[in-house]
C-alpha cells in the first residue's frame, strides 16, 4: 500500500496562548489530514524543548512537553477563568513562537491550574487529597520514570533552573537521605510536576483517539541521545561514558557535512554501550515502549549512529576533532524485538554513510529516508525520485531543511536549478513548488511525507530549524487561514493520482 503523510509539529498549530496544542486546533488539524486523503501526521519529538529552544535536546526522554496542555480544556474543567487567561501575555505574533514570553506566561497558568485541581481533591477537612482514579492509574503506569522527573524539575526550580552538574554535591550525586528530605519538604512543587504530565497524557491521547478513528496514524519522533542537563543523564550514571570525576568523558555530535563545516557539537551524553549490553539493553526497551505507547510508528532520529557514531572530546568547541566509534548495531534492535515484537520503526539514516550504515539498515528492515533537496548533484544521485526504494520514506526537505521555495530560490546555483527544472519538467503553470512535489509523491516510496509549510509554499522565513545556529529555531506556526477546504481537495488529488490514498 501506498501512503501520504504531512510533517507539522505541535508547536506550529495555529491557535491562541502562543504556541500550538492539544486543543481544538488538533482535532481540526486532524480533520484536515482526512480531507485530504493523508494517513500519517508526522511530529517532532512531543517532549520538553531544551537549549536553543529544541525539543531534540529535552529534559527528558519520556515527559511531555508541558507548554502542550490546552488550556481550554483546563477552563472548561473549572480549573482556570478566562480572567486568567487574559492576564498574560502570549506574544505579539500569532505566527511565532516567543519561547521567552511562553516561559513565563505558560507556567504561571498551569500553577494556578495545579492549586485549583489540589483544591478540588481536597478531602472535607483539608487534611487529605483524594486523586481521581485515572490520575492514580497514570502515575502507576509511569512510575519508572516519573518520580524521579518530577523530584528533577522540582530540586531544577529549587536550583534556579541551573544545570544539574552545578547543584550541591549530595543532590548532583543523588544522596538518598538528602533527596528523601527535600522530596517530603516539596511535596507541592514535586506533585505540580506530575499534574503537568498527567493532563498532557489525557489530553494527547484524545487528540490520538481521534486521529486513530479517522484513519490517521501518528508517526513520532525520538531524539537518538539524551541531553547532558536532563533526568536521564542525571539519573543514568553507567548509562554513559563517564570520567575518573563522574563527568561526561565524550560528548555526541556529528562530523563535518552539508549542513556545517565545522560538523555539529550537539553536546549530548553518549552511551556507555558496553553496560547497556551488560543489562540486556533494557533502559532501551523502558524507552522504545514508551515511545510506541503514545505513538503508531517511531521515527529513530541519527539512526547512523547505532552503527557508528561521532564521538567528541568534552570541552571542544566544534565537532571537528572527534572519531568515530562503533555502536551497538543489530543486537540492539534484536533486543527490542525480543523485548516488544515488532518494530514500526522509521531510520532517519541521514549524514555521512558507510557502507556498514546501509548494511545495518538492510538487515534491520527498517525503511530509512530520501530527501528531494539533496538530490541536485550533477549526478545521479541516490536522492532522485527515481532511485526511490519503495521500502523508504520520502520528503522533500525535513525540519531541518529549508523550506522548499526558500531553497529553490535561495540555496541552488544555476546549474541546480536548471537540473532541478528539467528533471521534473517544471512549469509557470504548475508552480516550482507544487512540481517538485508532484515529484515526491510521483517516487517508488511506500510513504511520501510533505512538511505542512511546502504545501503552503512558505519562505525561507518559515524555515523550522537551521542546524548549527543556536537561536530563532522552531518558531513558525501556521496560519489557519490557510488551511482550507480547497487546500485539502488539491493535496487528496494529488495524492490520489500516485495512488497514495484509499479508493
Amino acid at each position: 500500500m501506498r501512503e501520504s503523510g504531512i510533517l507539522m509539529p505541535v508547536s506550529s498549530l495555529p491557535g491562541p496562548y502562543g504556541i500550538g496544542c492539544f486543543g481544538k486546533a488538533a482535532f481540526q488539524f486532524v480533520d484536515f489530514l482526512s480531507a485530504a486523503g493523508q494517513t500519517i501526521w508526522q511530529l517532532l519529538p512531543l517532549s520538553p524543548t531544551g537549549y536553543g529552544d529544541s525539543p531534540y535536546q529535552s529534559c527528558s526522554a519520556f515527559a511531555g512537553n508541558p507548554y502542550f496542555v490546552d488550556l481550554e480544556a483546563l477552563e472548561k474543567e473549572g480549573l482556570l477563568t478566562a480572567a486568567d487567561l487574559k492576564a498574560e501575555s502570549w506574544g505579539k505574533d500569532p505566527l511565532e513562537v516567543d519561547y521567552g514570553t511562553l516561559y513565563v506566561s505558560r507556567f504561571a497558568v498551569l500553577r494556578k491550574a495545579y492549586a485549583a485541581w489540589r483544591s478540588q481533591c481536597a478531602g472535607l477537612h483539608g487534611c487529605a487529597y483524594y486523586y481521581p482514579d485515572d490520575y492514580y492509574a497514570f502515575t502507576l503506569a509511569n512510575e519508572d520514570w516519573l518520580e524521579d522527573y518530577a523530584l528533577y524539575m522540582a530540586l531544577k526550580v529549587a536550583n534556579k533552573m541551573k544545570n544539574w552538574v552545578e547543584w550541591d554535591a549530595p543532590y548532583r550525586r543523588r544522596d538518598k537521605a538528602v533527596l528523601a528530605a527535600f522530596a517530603a519538604a516539596n511535596e507541592e512543587e514535586i506533585g505540580f510536576w506530575k499534574f503537568v504530565q498527567y493532563k498532557f497524557s489525557a489530553q494527547w491521547q484524545a487528540v490520538k483517539t481521534y486521529a486513530n478513528k479517522k484513519g490517521v496514524q501518528i508517526l513520532g519522533d525520538i531524539p537518538i541521545y539524551v541531553s547532558a542537563d536532563s533526568v536521564d543523564a542525571w539519573v543514568g550514571g553507567k548509562l554513559f561514558e563517564l570520567d575518573a570525576d563522574g563527568r561526561f568523558a565524550r560528548v555526541a555530535g556529528c562530523p563535518p557535512d552539508y549542513f556545517s563545516a565545522d560538523g555539529q557539537l550537539w553536546g549530548n551524553p553518549l552511551y556507555d554501550w558496553a553496560y547497556h549490553k551488560k543489562t540486556g539493553y533494557a533502559w532501551w526497551i523502558q524507552r522504545v515502549r514508551h515511545a510506541l505507547g503514545i505513538y503508531d510508528l517511531l521515527r529513530i532520529d541519527h539512526f547512523r549512529g547505532f552503527d557508528t557514531y561521532w564521538a567528541i572530546p568534552a570541552g571542544e568547541s566544534t565537532a571537528r576533532n572527534g572519531r568515530w566509534e562503533q555502536g551497538p548495531r543489530m543486537e540492539l534492535f534484536r533486543a527490542l524485538h525480543n523485548a516488544l515484537g515488532s518494530l514500526p520503526i522509521v531510520a532517519e539514516d541521514l549524514g555521512e554513510m558507510f557502507d556498514s550504515v546501509r548494511e545495518l539498515l538492510a538487515e534491520s528492515g527498517f525503511p530509512g529516508m530520501k530527501v528531494l533537496q539533496f538530490a541536485f548533484t550533477g549526478e545521479d544521485s541516490v536522492d532522485l525520485p527515481h532511485n526511490y526504494p519503495r521500502n523508504c520514506v520520502a520528503y522533500p526537505g525535513t525540519h531541518d531543511n529549508n523550506t522548499l521555495a526558500g531553497w529553490f530560490g535561495g540555496e541552488l546555483t544555476a546549474a541546480q536549478r536548471r537540473q532541478a527544472t528539467d528533471y521534473f519538467a517544471l512549469t509557470g503553470r504548475e508552480g516550482t513548488v507544487r512540481g517538485l512535489l508532484r515529484g515526491v509523491l510521483a517516487s517508488a516510496a511506500a510513504l511520501a511525507i510533505i512538511p505542512l509549510a511546502d504545501w503552503l509554499e512558505e519562505p525561507a522565513a518559515s524555515r523550522m530549524n537551521t542546524p548549527g545556529k543556536a537561536r530563532d529555531n522552531w518558531q513558525w506556526r501556521a496560519d489557519a487561514k490557510k488551511l482550507t477546504p480547497a487546500l485539502a481537495g488539491e493535496i487528496r488529488e494529488l495524492s490520489e493520482r500516485y495512488f497514495r490514498t484509499a479508493r
